[in-house]
């Protein structure tokens, strides 16, 4: 199962995620990404948050359509990323799509990039959308493969301390790192980008 996250952060291409979704995804909204999902001309199945941030316009007139709404008391140690996070997982979704995710505050952005590290939805994979560009998180033992064309950038940024086994094939520099450690390091079989 698939689950698509609108979170609260900038969105402006809108045919670019209207190429990403498909019909039977679980459209969640987290607050006030409400107005992303809604932007789009789609209906959210699920809006998770404590609400402030969606616009009370909004919220009556999805009260009128099947959208279940999740709301939580602003005073909560989670943000509404991390709520609609965990709710794509506990309801089963293996890859999730996220759109606004950065944007706006600084430390808001930075949050919502590492929170994607977090290992309660290590199971999941997942795809950050922003514009033309998209970030994947690997786990340990994650096998990805990027297609691209001559000239497109390819990062590799790594999230915990210790990362090893990191091999690339396809790149103007492949990569093949390894570290030895006593600590048990993250293990990724290989990133290929196919010209």
């Amino acid at each position: 199962m698939r689950a698509v996250i609108f979170a609260n952060g900038t969105f402006n291409d809108i045919p670019g995620a209207l190429s990403e979704i498909i019909p039977e995804d679980l459209l969640i909204a987290a607050d006030g990404g409400t107005v992303h999902c809604l932007q789009l001309g789609l209906i959210p199945d699920v809006v998770i948050g404590d609400l402030d941030s969606l616009p009370t316009s909004q919220w009556e007139a999805l009260r009128t359509q099947d959208t279940h709404f999740i709301i939580h008391s602003p005073d909560k140690d989670k943000t509404d990323l991390e709520l609609a996070l965990g709710y794509a997982v506990l309801q089963g979704a293996q890859d999730i799509i996220l759109f606004g995710l950065t944007g706006g505050r600084l430390d808001q952005s930075l949050a919502n990039l590492l929170l994607l590290s977090k290992d309660e939805w290590s199971n999941a994979r997942l795809v950050v959308c922003n514009g033309p560009d998209k970030a994947f998180l690997l786990h340990s033992g994650d096998n990805l493969t990027i297609e691209g064309q001559p000239g497109d950038i390819v990062s590799l940024i790594a999230l915990t301390p210790i990362v090893a086994r990191v091999t690339t094939r396809g790149l103007r520099w492949p990569l093949a790192y390894q570290i030895k450690s006593h600590k048990p390091p993250l293990r990724f079989k290989s990133v290929k980008v196919a010209y």
